[in-house]
């Protein structure tokens, strides 16, 4: 059961205007908070998202227009009449382009996020508002919503129904990497849903090798409200640079409306976050903000550059006292490993070092060197962004909690548990991990040499066990491992594949 998440607001609600009234705005209360919108055509629609430099609210912070133009350049069938209008809205002179596709990322693999579950839960008919804008500029009618939550997926079926809109819903695999957009396509035409390794922009290729406009849930919720409001009412909340408001999940458990340009520490005392140790902004590929970065720290692009962080796709998650900082970052790290795809070498091999390095250095053993090398390893040169998204993670957690590592350097431990407080996905049970019966085990060293990503060897020969679940792309690999030990020693504990992983 999904936990539920709550709303609330700084200055004046947009994305979340009519929250306080209705659970859900259906297609009647939708109308009725956010009027009748029209459908701009392509070369207002863009002149309009430059001017309030309307950017993705996914995470890369890309410019709405640019993507949008990139789009129409594939263009080949502009200039009839007959595509489905909004609710309301007349009929344009706009033709339909079969080879144009929309695609909402509704994917929100992120622990720590709650912000497009939210909008499509509770006000799907703006996000779907936003997209056929979008589709009637392009002059398309083909849009896809893939969303991962069962209950938004519902929710976004519902609309579809009551607009009686041709729209196609995509139920996505929950993993960390499924919201990155080359996964996100391949998903949709029913390939195996992880990145495909080699850039391909999907407005030159995409949902079944077309044009495809692919942007975050908020991005076409910010882009309806765009057109309902006209740039200059849209750029009275904000900054003067960077206008308009942003969904935030702060905790993992409530999202909070705000206009961006917003002190981080307002919103922090807005949802009474008590005095933290650190501060994660952007999520599990964003940076750690000290209390001092995190008291400077402003909602915008240009603030957080200041202070070393990101807004990223609006994740805040706040460290409690009294946990280990260090044992709370390596356990986010190695969550991060096991998430990969398993299709490069700074995946494979550099992600289990990097959790490698933080686990000697939690335990007095290794050095903020030997981390910095392993996050090192692997940066830009993966096959997505990663080994890159978590490199960050890990390079800003060692700059923000200098203080504990130092006493842990020290001590072997800073003398605090580690309770788990940052999100991770609930078990379901079928996670896996390698372990070793070390009434058994002699030393033959075949395991390390058969997965090298989960299995080492110390400086006796003896394996050492990276504490992390075995990826689902390294299942095969480990239930050959464990059919291969000469001792019988090597089983996994938890529920993979395979009776041969399972052998007493």
């Amino acid at each position: 059961m999904t936990p539920p998440v709550a709303v609330s607001h700084l200055g004046g609600p947009r994305l979340t205007l009519g929250f306080d009234r209705f659970d859900r705005l259906d297609l009647a209360r939708h109308l009725a908070v956010h009027g009748r919108l029209r459908a701009p055509g392509l070369a207002d629609l863009v002149e309009m998202a430059e001017q309030v430099d309307l950017r993705g609210r996914g995470g890369a912070g890309f410019p709405f227009a640019r993507k949008l133009t990139a789009v129409a350049a594939r263009v080949r069938h502009p200039g009839a009449d007959d595509l489905p209008p909004l609710p309301g809205e007349r009929r344009g002179a706009r033709g339909p382009s079969e080879d144009v596709v929309v695609v909402v990322n509704g994917a929100e693999g992120e622990p720590g996020s709650a912000k497009d579950r939210v909008l499509l839960g509770r006000a799907p008919h703006l996000v779907l508002d936003g997209a056929q804008i979008a589709a009637s500029a392009l002059g398309t009618r083909r849009i896809v919503v893939a969303v991962e939550d069962g209950e938004a997926a519902r929710s976004v079926r519902a609309a579809i129904a009551e607009r009686r809109m041709p729209t196609r819903v995509v139920r996505l695999t929950e993993r960390f990497i499924s919201g990155e957009s080359g996964a996100v396509v391949r998903a949709i035409n029913g390939e195996a849903p992880i990145p495909p390794g080699v850039k391909v922009r999907a407005a030159e290729s995409g949902v079944d090798g077309c044009p495809t406009l692919l942007s975050n849930t908020e991005t076409f919720a910010q882009l309806a409200v765009l057109v309902s409001l006209g740039p200059d009412l849209y750029a009275s909340a904000g900054g003067e640079d960077e206008p308009g408001t942003t969904l935030l999940t702060v905790g993992g458990t409530r999202v909070v409306e705000a206009p961006l340009g917003t002190p981080l520490r307002a919103v922090l005392e807005h949802c009474e976050v008590p005095p933290s140790p650190g501060v994660l902004v952007g999520g599990y590929h964003g940076m750690w903000l000290d209390p001092p970065g995190a008291a400077r720290a402003v909602l915008s692009r240009a603030g957080m550059r200041r202070v070393g962080g990101t807004v990223g796709a609006g994740i805040i998650l706040p460290l409690a006292r009294g946990t280990c900082p260090l044992g709370e970052v390596t356990r986010i790290a190695s969550y991060l490993a096991a998430q990969s795809a398993g299709q490069c070498g700074p995946c494979r091999l550099g992600l289990p070092d990097v959790v490698r390095s933080l686990t000697a250095l939690a335990d007095g053993s290794g050095t903020v060197e030997d981390v910095r090398r392993a996050a090192g390893v692997g940066r830009g040169r993966g096959a997505c962004t990663h080994p890159d998204g978590t490199a960050r993670f890990v390079l800003s957690a060692v700059e923000a909690f200098a203080g504990d590592i130092d006493v842990h350097r020290q001590g072997g431990t800073c003398g605090q548990p580690t309770y788990g407080v940052l999100p991770l996905p609930v078990p379901t049970g079928e996670e896996g991990r390698v372990a070793i019966d070390w009434s058994r085990c002699d030393g033959h060293g075949l395991c390390a040499y058969l997965v090298p990503e989960l299995i080492q060897l110390d400086r006796y020969g003896f394996p050492v066990v990276l504490g992390s679940d075995i990826p689902a792309w390294m299942e095969r690999d480990v239930a050959k491992a464990v059919a291969m030990c000469p001792a019988l020693a090597l089983r996994v504990t938890g529920g993979i594949t395979g009776s041969a992983a399972r052998r007493p």
